[in-house]
This record gives C-alpha cells, sequence and structure tokens, in this order.
C-alpha cells in the first residue's frame, strides 16, 4: 500500500497582527478523503508534532463542505490530526508523495522550515509526487533542483494569487506575496478566476490556487500515485 506523507503546519499566529491563524481545514479534509478512500495511508507530520492549529476562519459557517463536514464527525481522522508525528521525525524514503496542505499559517514556519525544505528537495530528486495547495506552494521559495536552481524555475505552477490575497486583506501581513515569489524564482505561474478551482502539473510537481482546488489536486495526485 502506498503511503503518502501530508506536512501540516504548527504556526498559529498571523503575523505580528496578535490574530489567529493556522491550517486551512478544507485544504487538509478534501485530499484526505479523496487519498484514503482510494486506498492510500496517510501519515501526518509538522515542525511540532501533535495538534496543529486550524485556521478560525475555516471553521465559519460559509468554509464548510462535505468533507469537512465528514471531517467533524469523523472521530479516528480527528485522533489522527491531534497526534501528527513531529517533522523531523519522519524520512523521505518511507513515503510515496507528500502534499502540503495551506492556510497563512505555512508562511511563518514551513517555509524557512529546513527539515521541509530538504524533504521537498528528497522527494524531488527521487521523482515523487510533491502537491501543495492554496498557500502551501510559498513553501517552495527555498527549496533547488539537482542543478542547484530553484525547484520551480521552469515549471508551470499556480498558488494563491495576489487578488486573493487583497481580498482577504492580508497583503501587508505575509511576509511575500505567493504569485510574485514563483514568478521571481522561475516559475511558469498561471492563474483561473479568484476563487475557482485550479490545478496544474509538471512531472512530478502538483499546485492548487486555491482553498477551491484542494479536490483537483487530491486527483492528479491519485493518478501519479496509481501510475
Amino acid at each position: 500500500m502506498k503511503n503518502v506523507l501530508f506536512v501540516i503546519t504548527s504556526n498559529d499566529q498571523l503575523g505580528d497582527t496578535g490574530n489567529k491563524t493556522g491550517f486551512w481545514i478544507e485544504e487538509f479534509a478534501a485530499p484526505y478523503y479523496k487519498l484514503k478512500d482510494a486506498g492510500f495511508e496517510l501519515t501526518l507530520a509538522s515542525p511540532k508534532g501533535g495538534q496543529p492549529p486550524i485556521d478560525p476562519n475555516s471553521e465559519t459557517e460559509d468554509a464548510q463542505t462535505k468533507a469537512t463536514e465528514r471531517f467533524d464527525l469523523d472521530k479516528e481522522a480527528q485522533t489522527l490530526l491531534a497526534n501528527t508525528h513531529k517533522l523531523s521525525e519522519v524520512n523521505e524514503s518511507d513515503f510515496d508523495a507528500v502534499f502540503y496542505p495551506g492556510g497563512h499559517g505555512v508562511l511563518w514556519d514551513l517555509v524557512e522550515n529546513k527539515e521541509s525544505i530538504k524533504l521537498i528537495e528528497e522527494f524531488n530528486a527521487h521523482k515523487k509526487p510533491i502537491a501543495f495547495v492554496c498557500h502551501a506552494p510559498a513553501v517552495l521559495k527555498h527549496p533547488k533542483n539537482k542543478d542547484g536552481n530553484p525547484l520551480v524555475e521552469g515549471k508551470k505552477v499556480t498558488g494563491f494569487t495576489n487578488q486573493e490575497e487583497d481580498a482577504v486583506q492580508l497583503t501587508d501581513v505575509v511576509p511575500f506575496l505567493l504569485e510574485d515569489m514563483l514568478i521571481k524564482n522561475g516559475g511558469i505561474y498561471t492563474k483561473i478566476e479568484d476563487w475557482q478551482p485550479y490545478a496544474v502539473e509538471d512531472e512530478n510537481l502538483i499546485t492548487g490556487q486555491n482553498p477551491a482546488s484542494s479536490e483537483k489536486v487530491a486527483e492528479l495526485l491519485e493518478k501519479q500515485l496509481k501510475l
């Protein structure tokens, strides 16, 4: 049975605003159930281990989906999430793919996390699927390819757009704009209308634009794992 590693933020602080953040629950739940129902084994990890913080904005009524409603009733998944492994204790060789849910939290911990950077580079070097949704492509800021260039250089990518960041009024809060970073690092960045499902793949790299893109990313990941 193939095993997919989920890497989730441990950061619950939205910069220095005093507001809470974390990971976006839909971006975890939709891929979790898509891959679980397809028969894959799932392992969850985070920098600090234990319960990762859920962005409170992703728990509001208007942010709910069938996947989040299923998660709310799923004690097994809740227990698994409450007991994530420490990122420092997982090894790329034990997994067939890695998936990063988004949420603003990743911008302040996983982007600069050396263990995460190394992990992504190892998965990529072994041509294993690496998948990211919404703000999670931000963690591609530092990983390099085998030639020492940015991993996204010359690759088709997407991620949370400058317009979407502006719409949630966090342009001046985030440490950098995801769209700008991917373009600066040489990514071939594309996007569609705000908040619409959109995902792209380029060889083993899969990226999705926003929360609504979570299931599309999971579908592409499932196809790659079944090859």
